[in-house]
């Protein structure tokens, strides 16, 4: 099993979006879904590494308590899910168990509510956890259940950036060079997402790097 926690990346201080002045209703949770989104993606991407646990510790308790307003929402149950694990990332060391086992059980309740939510991310985000957390006794990783999870997200979303990132980076780890190579090449190529830049721009130069470790080893 791989190393706990060292790149996982499902995550802002200080650049917060503008949101509409509007309160959105009882069952719209759009504009909270997006504000998270750009949070996550300042801290994980425009954030210095000296300061991304601090911003992701804060929001988490915003992803928390949007959560607790709006229980059976899956698109926040995913979002809370993706702070936690990247506030893990940065955290590290048997501290961030306890955050990835959180993270897990939001998106296993996401599951129950809509397994399609976000274009698959309760998959792709299960499988991430599952490569990347340390097997038992230590904790719940598995790489067969994270493969299964992955090719899952692909099904669903075949062209989406972080599906297939996720599932080259699990193969690059398995030593599927190869195979790791063309996820990340159709990582690297899919389509925009309105809205979403500073993630998609982060995420490609992530792409880039383990793209040239899965180049290099063929």
């Amino acid at each position: 099993m791989k190393s706990p926690m060292s790149n996982f990346t499902l995550p802002l201080i200080g650049a917060l979006v503008l949101m509409s002045q509007a309160a959105p209703a009882a069952d719209d949770v759009s504009a909270p879904v997006t504000e998270l989104q750009q949070q996550w993606a300042v801290a994980k991407y425009q954030t210095p590494k000296k300061d991304r646990e601090r911003a992701f510790e804060s929001l988490a308790k915003q992803a928390h308590t949007q959560t607790q307003s709006h229980p059976h929402q899956a698109e926040l149950l995913v979002w809370e899910a993706i702070i936690l694990s990247t506030y893990a990332g940065e955290k590290g060391g048997l501290g961030a168990l306890g955050l990835v086992k959180d993270a897990k059980a939001l998106l296993e309740r996401a599951e129950t509510i809509d397994p399609n939510v976000l274009n698959g991310s309760v998959y792709t985000s299960l499988g991430s956890l599952y490569y990347q957390v340390p097997g038992w006794p230590i904790s719940f990783g598995d790489d067969k259940k994270a493969e299964q999870y992955l090719k899952k997200a692909l099904q669903l979303s075949p062209d989406n950036i972080d599906a297939n990132y996720f599932y080259g980076d699990y193969l690059l780890q398995e030593g599927e060079y190869r195979a790791a190579a063309q996820a990340l090449e159709l990582a690297l190529n899919s389509p925009p997402r309105p809205g979403r830049e500073v993630a998609d721009a982060g995420r490609k130069e992530e792409i880039k790097v383990a793209l040239k470790k899965a180049q290099g080893k063929l």
